[in-house]
């Protein structure tokens, strides 16, 4: 029998905390007070609500796969704005965090990526073959490509600005477009359009056009009163005919970068022609000056007298 005192039992855990079967979350790095501190678990109000629009966009999948597309397109409506609040939520009762931000990312994938290319092509991109397949991958991939540029790029772009069209713009674009027409009946040529519409709002989520975010809009500041009431006429309007106001909405939101851009282009341009111009008769101006004939009494004041 061994006299040591010190003997400890030897074994699996023996010499480190027992964990769970799920391992505790710990943040790396979370402000508080102005210091850095190590924090254990995750904010539950936000993540609640990024949970709700990542079950938003899974329930769209699985309605536009059994052929219930006017419920999947409301679901991924639902998912964009359970997607508004997550992060607003988060700023207001100061819960933001990095696992927040990657949560909220693959919920994006899913409810504004997967949800709409694969409800648009159960709905009219199927008849296509593989034309219909590739083009819901080629937004599904644009989708993914746009979420991480904008997680890379979220810290030295302009808050003010997305580059590239946001991914619920154009799930909204795809998803309105489904919801208009889930009663009709899809045929090559409204195929080929869909196949159209969904490869270029996916080609515009990659793009380097300039949209307006929105984000720096003050809602606890005070607005004109007819703001109040153009408010009230929008929400008449989508009361109307849901669908296709929202799709023309979509519509208009998305042709405005390119359409700032063309502005900036040619106001750029006419610029650059109106410089050239007055560079040009400036010189001739100095030409036409140094060609006059000297008055008498003039003199070169380097000639010799």
């Amino acid at each position: 029998m061994s006299d040591n005192k010190d003997a400890r039992p030897q074994g699996p855990g023996s010499d480190e905390e027992i964990r769970l079967p799920v391992d505790e979350h710990v943040e790396e790095e979370v402000w508080e007070n102005g210091k850095k501190v190590r924090a254990k678990g995750v904010y539950l109000l936000p993540n609640l609500i990024t949970t709700g629009a990542l079950f938003s966009g899974f329930y769209a999948i699985v309605a536009g796969m059994g052929g219930k597309f006017e419920a999947a397109a409301i679901a991924i409506f639902a998912a964009m704005i359970l997607d508004g609040l997550d992060g607003r939520v988060a700023r207001l009762t100061d819960t933001q965090s990095a696992f927040g931000v990657q949560y909220d990312s693959l919920s994006d994938m899913v409810s504004f990526g997967l949800a709409p290319a694969l409800v648009v092509f159960s709905w009219g991109l199927a008849p296509l073959g593989k034309l219909g397949w590739a083009a819901a991958f080629l937004y599904a991939a644009c989708a993914a490509l746009r979420l991480a540029r904008f997680n890379t790029q979220v810290d030295t772009v302009d808050k003010g600005v997305f580059i590239g069209l946001a991914s619920p713009t154009a799930a909204a674009i795809v998803a309105s477009m489904v919801w208009a027409g889930h009663e009709t009946d899809v045929g090559t040529g409204l195929a080929i359009v869909a196949a159209l519409v969904t490869a270029a709002a996916g080609l515009l989520m990659v793009s380097n056009f300039h949209y307006t975010s929105f984000k720096k809009l003050d809602f606890k500041g005070r607005v004109p009163f007819v703001m109040m009431l153009a408010i009230i006429l929008v929400f008449s309007l989508v009361t109307i005919d849901p669908p296709r106001v929202l799709l023309v909405i979509a519509i208009i939101y998305t042709f405005s970068g390119p359409a700032m851009w063309g502005w900036k282009f040619v106001a750029e341009r006419r610029s650059a022609h109106a410089a050239a111009a007055q560079m040009l008769d400036d010189e001739g101006d100095a030409a036409e000056g140094d060609s006059k004939p000297k008055a008498d009494g003039e003199h070169d004041p380097e000639s010799k007298p």
